[in-house]
């Protein structure tokens, strides 16, 4: 895992402040910006951040437009026909399919953005904070309760700056939101009713007895990674593996991170545990998650806070 990586300071991944002091490193120096002939607001190339970006053609083809302004120096995506829109948009990127090979031989890079399916956030986020890299990674954060927390303590150990990409947490409404309730706004809150509309994919299905070839442009091997063998199929790539336990997390997993956050932060849910959870569903399947389900969490006490039943819909329900 050892590398030479330019020991640049760079601006700050997330919150964007400017590094102090100027670091002279053997393949490059910070040079200011009097030099490159430009005013007192320029950013020269020193200042940018080397970005790649692992799931370039989906999400990460948005997300990548979020750092536009900085260097993206790699893009890597196992469908290169999903990934022709971001290829065309950044020209200079180097491009990969497998993205151990890209962390591996590309050793510039700042940060990390990681934009697959659900099943392999944790892999590559895990790979990059490894490699001393800064990582957002698109929700939800993992697959499994034990991904996050592994991340979570990889992310201390390696002393990285992290973010999920939570939009929603990212704007000022639902900060103001959480400040209302948390001033005594609405009182106190006994019951919390969280709902969305998905799932907008199939569920509630048995696996497909067909198979068929996988497109050219896409290597099915390492779009599976760390899942289950099994052939191709439409029902899986590439939008439906949402659905499907080996690859997504369902309405749950895809949705309460935007919905459920808010209550979470203003009443320091996250501070605690429920005591109960109970669930009713839909027909259940060996292979995908219910067609609907309504669940409820019964939690305790927190401080000066009451007990609250929290209930989450989905599935129309």
């Amino acid at each position: 895992m050892s590398k030479k990586r330019k020991n640049i300071s760079r601006r700050a991944f997330i919150g964007g402040a400017v590094a102090t002091g100027a670091v002279l490193t053997q393949s490059c120096a910070i040079i200011p910006s009097h030099v490159w002939g430009r005013g007192p607001n320029f950013v020269s190339p020193n200042d940018k951040l080397n970005i790649a970006v692992i799931g370039a053609g989906g999400r990460g083809f948005d997300d990548t437009k979020g750092v536009a302004s900085e260097n993206i120096v790699a893009l890597c995506d196992v469908d290169q026909r999903r990934a022709a829109r971001a290829f065309r948009a950044n020209p200079r990127a180097k491009r990969f399919t497998d993205f151990r090979r890209m962390l591996d031989k590309e050793t510039g890079i700042d940060a990390v953005i990681i934009a697959t399916p659900d099943h392999t956030h944790a892999v590559a986020t895990a790979a990059a904070i490894h490699r001393g890299l800064h990582v957002y990674t698109e929700k939800p954060l993992t697959h499994t309760i034990h991904e996050a927390r592994t991340l979570r303590k990889l992310a201390a150990r390696y002393n990285i700056v992290s973010q999920m990409g939570n939009q929603g947490t990212a704007n000022d409404g639902l900060r103001q939101a959480v400040e209302v309730v948390q001033s005594g706004g609405i009182g106190d809150v006994t019951e919390v009713h969280v709902w969305t509309n998905r799932p907008i994919w199939p569920q509630a299905i048995e696996r497909p007895g067909e198979s068929a070839d996988a497109p050219s442009t896409m290597d099915w091997d390492l779009w599976l990674s760390v899942a289950p063998e099994r052939p191709y199929h439409k029902s899986y790539a590439p939008f439906n593996w949402r659905g499907w336990k080996d690859f997504g997390t369902g309405a749950l997993g895809d949705m309460a991170c935007h919905t459920a956050n808010m209550a979470f932060m203003a009443l320091d849910l996250h501070k605690t545990y429920p005591t109960s959870i109970e669930a009713r569903t839909g027909e259940r399947f060996e292979e995908t998650y219910p067609e609907w389900s309504v669940i409820r969490y019964e939690f305790p006490a927190r401080g000066k806070m009451p007990a609250l039943s929290y209930y989450w819909y989905d599935g129309g329900k």
